[in-house]
């Protein structure tokens, strides 16, 4: 049973980089057709995709954020990051990683519990 979970700050000022870590147990990030993504979910609003990183290592991003977003790995930690920059209040979210069989956006297989992150000063 693969389990995730999300850590990070849970405050952050408008302009600073947001950064999280997913920690993955129960499996290895760098197994074969395994694409592990971020998803945020802003108050009273719906689930967003920010992107994935896949278990070759390559990356692909919502073109929505795709300027501001950074997802990298620790293969020894077992552990994938997501930065954000120039946050500003409207970046306010849970924030989940997940694991998808699937190179996809949607249809995620295995979740993480969340992490609020307010963007505040």
């Amino acid at each position: 049973q693969v389990q995730l979970q999300e850590s990070g700050p849970g405050l952050v000022k408008p302009s600073q980089t947001l950064s999280l870590t997913c920690t993955v147990s129960g499996g290895s990030i760098t197994t074969n057709y395994y694409y592990w993504s971020w998803i945020r979910q802003p108050p009273g609003k719906g689930l967003e995709w920010i992107g994935y990183i896949g278990y070759s290592g390559s990356t692909y991003y919502s073109p929505s954020l795709k300027s501001r977003s950074s997802i990298s790995r620790d293969t020894s930690g077992n552990q994938f990051t997501l930065q954000l920059s120039s946050v500003t209040p409207e970046d306010t979210a849970a924030y989940y990683c997940a694991l998808n069989f699937r190179p996809e956006y949607y249809g995620m297989d295995y979740w993480g519990k969340g992490t609020l992150v307010t963007v505040s000063s």
